[in-house]
């Protein structure tokens, strides 16, 4: 006699696993969005001696695959058939070229420049205290002006930190003139004693005439011939 398999009407049926977008799901898509190598990039120090090989080896080369730190020239034997990448100086900041990064990487939006008959993209952004005068567009994270109105971040950096979702827009300088010198908001300047004050006095230079104790000689006269 054959049995049948019926269902059980009193089953409860449990809900396929479903990836929930809550904080860890929202920390996990931003992890996804971008390499892993990208944001321990960022942080590395380049231009600075190799501690394997000669001092005169600066490391100015990087592995994306191994992410293990700055590289010399000397070091990249132990990195065959990787995807490596050079960092280069402009005014003291760290630069790659475009055409090395964009094969791995979407720099969309970032300021480029060119440096050397060769354009490139800042690492990292690089403190600027105010924009220029005339300057419409400024990077969207540290207010860096912009050359180009097509573009909305200044660095690799600027742009990773300006596309999370928990990115928090700083308040943007804005230069005031106070309207009466003598007054002032934070009560700061009410405190500092006037810069004349400071200054040690002048001491007080005795004049022509008193610098003269002693009355000059007269014309000497000669005394009559006898």
């Amino acid at each position: 006699m054959a049995i049948e398999d019926h269902e059980n009407p009193h089953r409860v049926i449990k809900p396929k696993n479903r990836r929930i977008m809550g904080g860890d799901g929202l920390e996990e898509e931003e992890n996804h969005r971008w390499p892993a190598w990208l944001k321990p990039l960022l942080k590395e120090h380049f231009f600075v001696q190799c501690d394997v090989h000669s001092p005169k080896s600066e490391c100015k080369m990087y592995c994306l695959d191994c992410t293990n730190g700055s590289l010399c020239s000397l070091c990249l034997a132990h990195h065959n058939n990787h995807r490596t990448i050079q960092i280069r100086r402009s005014s003291y900041h760290d630069v790659i070229r475009v055409n090395e990064i964009q094969k791995y990487l979407d720099i969309f939006g970032i300021q480029t420049y060119v440096i050397n008959s060769a354009k490139v993209v800042f690492l990292n952004e690089r403190p600027q205290p105010r924009p220029g005068k005339g300057v419409t567009n400024t990077c969207k994270v540290c207010y860096r002006g912009l050359v180009d109105d097509c573009f909305s971040f200044c660095s690799l950096g600027c742009k990773v930190a300006g596309t999370t979702r928990s990115f928090e827009k700083r308040v943007k300088y804005t230069p005031t003139e106070p309207e009466n010198s003598s007054s002032s908001s934070s009560g700061v300047e009410d405190n500092i004693p006037d810069p004349q004050s400071l200054a040690p006095s002048t001491p007080h230079l005795p004049t022509s005439t008193s610098l003269r104790k002693r009355k000059r000689k007269g014309i000497p006269f000669q005394s009559p011939l006898q």
